[in-house]
This record gives structure tokens, C-alpha cells and sequence, in this order.
């Protein structure tokens, strides 16, 4: 005997598709926008501290913004396995950032990360010990690339956590399809490597204002832009860390961390309506998870993403997405579609 649940969902939507079929088309009640909707991409490198792992996951479900994490592979690796790692021209075990603080901060942080995946968020590579490679060759960056996609799939076997997620080593395999360059330091052979490494998309760009992201040699070149701010409306980069050194010359300054906080989201909220109110060519803003002049870039963000990524014309979306769209839209137009 069929389930009666299972009978009535299929009566109602039997029910739907006949009613489809045979009444008029309903008429929206509301104007559709001339303008395409205004797309918002925010990232946050190294990834590091659990805490706001947690802090900016939980942002997301507040205002259904999707991130984008770029990871550097070095803290997936404890003091006891920090020897996995060799960088290009250095010895074993070698990191400006360091490592994970134990093998517990390596789980938890793995942990964090397939929640976020899971979550629709996009996992990047920030490569490994962040070191400068504008003078690396193509080699150098295979290596690097080599470096971080052996990590981050063999992370749990490599630090002895158990058990091992399924599917884990397919995600770590396939997902990243992003880069950002440690300092946003390239060099023309990093962009020999990228395709050849599979990644889609680099966000280790600069651009002078608003631009639509350029794809050439089948990756997708994305910029941060210098946006004004401060009473001047002088043009900072659209980075926390920027505007840090900005307000306070890179050393914290807790007591004015409510002033810094509020220059910062003045000027990301001016940067959004510049482009809201003109062309919505994507914005683009990047952060980091340190929480620098006392969180100030932090809260500034959470108040900012609070009020844009909750509009109705307004998508906070991944690197990953906004790429996977647009390479869509490229092959329907290509078949005629």
C-alpha cells in the first residue's frame, strides 16, 4: 500500500502542473529592476583563529551572505608535523606565519571547515606559509600549489585525526578553485600556473576603482579596489589590513577602535552605494581574521554586511559563485540559449 504522505505530495503537485498548464500566467505586481542585482564579494585570508570562524559563519546565516576562506595550508599542520611542509627555496618545516598550535587546533579548524563548505561558503588557497613569490617560477608555484592541495587532503591522516570525514579527499581534490597571492605579490609566472593547477579564478588584483573581473588564459582576475576614505576621501584598498596601517601605521590603538570602525564602514558603505546608485559593478572587500585595532575592521564589516547583504537587490556572494555564473552564462549565450 502506497504511503499517504508520499500519495498526497504527488496529488499536489499533479494538481500544480495541471493548474500550470491551464490558467493565465500570473502578472508580478512589482516593477522589474532595469539593473542586475548588485553582487557583493567578501573574503577573509588565512583563516586561521576558530573563533571567528564561528563569528563569520554566523554572520552569514544572519544576512545569507556566502564567503569566501582563503586558506593557508601551514595551519593545518601541528608542531609535530610541521616537516610536511617545504616551501620553494626553503628547508622543511619553514613558515612566516606559523603553524597550527596542536593537533586539537588542526581538528577543529578542519571541522570549521567542512561546516563552511557544507554551508554553501567557498574554500580558496592562500598557498601555504605565505611567503613572497613574485620572484618564484612556474615551478616554484606548482610546488606551492602541490604543497597545499597534499595538505589539506591528507590533513586528517597526516596529524592522526580520526575519523576522517567521507568524502573529505574528494572535496579537498576538487573544491578550491580559487588563489590569492600572500601580500598580493604576483609575477607572470604565477599566471602560467594557474590554469595548469586547475585553479579558475585569482583574486590577488589591485584595480583603481570598480571593474568587472577579466578572464584570460581561463582564469578569472579579480581586483580589490581602492575605494576613498577618511574626511579627505584619500584611496585606501579595500582591506582591513590597509586601513589598519591607514589609521594607526600598522600598532593597535584600542581606545579609538569605535572611531576606526566607524571610517571603516563609512567608506565600505560608500564604495556599495557608488556602485548601488550607478553601473553595480561588483564590489569587492577583503579582510583577514586577526582582529586588528580591537576588532574595529570587524565590526565595521558585521554592521556593514547587516544592512546590504539582506536587500533585495543585493547578493553577497563567493569568489566561486560569482565565476561559476558567469561561465554559465557564457555557454547558454554560446549554444544561442
Amino acid at each position: 500500500m502506497p504511503h499517504p504522505f508520499r500519495v498526497l505530495a504527488f496529488s499536489l503537485a499533479a494538481f500544480a502542473t495541471i493548474g500550470a498548464a491551464f490558467a493565465d500566467p500570473p502578472r508580478s505586481r512589482q516593477p522589474v529592476s532595469a539593473k542586475p542585482k548588485q553582487i557583493v564579494l567578501i573574503s577573509f585570508d588565512s583563516a586561521r583563529e576558530i573563533s571567528q570562524w564561528e563569528r563569520s559563519r554566523a554572520l552569514a546565516k544572519r544576512t545569507g551572505a556566502r564567503f569566501t576562506y582563503f586558506l593557508s595550508c601551514v595551519f593545518l599542520l601541528s608542531p609535530e608535523t610541521r616537516g610536511q611542509y617545504v616551501a620553494p627555496g626553503k628547508g622543511a618545516g619553514k613558515s612566516n606565519i606559523g603553524f597550527a598550535a596542536s593537533e586539537q587546533e588542526v581538528a577543529d579548524r578542519l571541522e570549521q571547515i567542512g561546516l563552511a563548505a557544507s554551508e554553501g561558503h567557498d574554500i580558496g588557497s592562500h598557498a601555504c606559509g605565505h611567503f613572497d613569490g613574485k620572484d618564484w617560477s612556474k615551478a616554484d608555484w606548482l610546488a606551492e600549489f602541490g604543497a597545499f592541495r597534499h595538505v589539506l587532503e591528507n590533513a586528517y591522516a597526516i596529524n592522526g585525526i580520526s575519523p576522517e570525514p567521507p568524502g573529505w579527499r574528494e572535496f579537498a581534490r576538487h573544491a578550491v578553485t580559487g588563489f590569492r597571492a600572500p601580500y598580493l605579490s604576483t609575477d607572470r609566472a604565477l599566471y602560467e600556473a594557474l590554469p595548469e593547477a586547475g585553479f579558475h579564478y585569482d583574486a590577488s588584483g589591485v584595480s583603481n576603482g570598480p571593474a568587472l573581473p577579466p578572464t584570460k588564459n581561463g582564469t578569472t582576475r579579480f581586483a580589490l579596489p581602492l575605494i576613498p576614505e577618511g574626511s579627505r576621501s584619500k584611496p585606501v584598498v579595500a582591506m582591513d589590513y590597509n586601513l589598519y596601517v591607514r589609521h594607526s601605521g600598522g600598532f593597535e590603538m584600542p581606545a579609538k577602535a569605535d572611531e576606526f570602525a566607524d571610517r571603516a564602514y563609512h567608506a565600505f558603505r560608500a564604495a556599495f552605494d557608488a556602485r548601488y546608485d550607478g553601473k553595480r559593478l561588483p564590489l569587492e572587500l577583503g579582510f583577514h581574521f586577526t582582529q586588528m585595532n580591537n576588532g574595529a575592521y570587524w565590526d565595521a564589516l558585521e554592521r556593514f554586511a547587516g544592512e546590504v547583504c539582506v536587500m533585495r537587490q543585493v547578493e553577497c556572494i563567493s569568489f566561486r559563485d560569482y565565476v561559476a555564473r558567469q561561465r554559465a552564462g557564457q555557454a547558454q549565450a554560446a549554444v544561442g540559449g
